[in-house]
């Protein structure tokens, strides 16, 4: 219940409220969400408003901090090992199918970290491939977390955070690059219809960039 605290004390003190769309797009079956990564809000937040409890693949690393990573260990969450190169995917693979057919969801970030409002990081394709590999549907998620709750900030921000659920993108016969890019395109259309004004400002910066040189 420390998640659903965090958000209601966000609200109350520095005025953190929030709107969910597209919740009726969340299936009652295993899926693989992909979703925005702007800063820690979205991974308190869809912790506990999923309708399945989550799990998420984070680095082997994380599980030996103490008390934290013992927590982690408890949550049964998906541990990467990088240094095994190839046969990392295979673990993954092996542990995600085992958390889907227990009834979990699995959430990744494809960006891989936090990125700040108004831009987009590099896509990933590990959450596609892993999609592909159980024959598991993703729901994209876009969301601007970050406009109230910035990244590496301790100073937070009154507004509403939007989060923006899309409907289920079949995994079934689906090339991993291909479907990432739908993901990804997805994501980013959709990002600029939440916020629109953020990105009004991005291209007007970019537009000035060259008349400045």
């Amino acid at each position: 219940r420390w998640n659903v605290f965090i958000i209601w004390l966000g609200k109350v003190l520095c005025g953190i409220d929030y709107r969910v769309i597209g919740r009726e797009n969340l299936p009652d079956h295993p899926v693989i969400l992909l979703a925005k990564h702007q800063s820690a809000w979205e991974t308190i937040f869809l912790f506990y408003q999923m309708p399945r409890p989550l799990v998420f693949v984070l680095k082997k690393e994380l599980l030996y901090i103490p008390l934290f990573g013992w927590a982690l260990a408890l949550l049964r969450m998906i541990p990467i090992d990088r240094s095994n190169g190839k046969d990392a995917f295979s673990s993954v693979a092996r542990v995600g199918r085992q958390r889907l057919a227990d009834g979990q969801w699995i959430i990744m970030f494809p960006e891989g970290t936090r990125t700040p409002v108004g831009s987009q990081g590099r896509y990933k394709g590990g959450g596609a491939r892993l999609a592909v590999e159980t024959n598991t549907p993703v729901v994209p998620i876009a969301l601007n977390a970050g406009e109230c709750w910035p990244r590496n900030s301790f100073i937070k921000k009154p507004g509403i955070i939007t989060v923006s659920i899309g409907k289920p993108i079949s995994a079934e016969g689906r090339n991993p690059v291909d479907l990432m890019a739908e993901v990804e395109n997805w994501i980013e259309s959709e990002m600029r219809v939440i916020s629109p004004h953020v990105y009004r400002q991005t291209a007007r910066r970019d537009d000035a960039i060259p008349a400045a040189r």
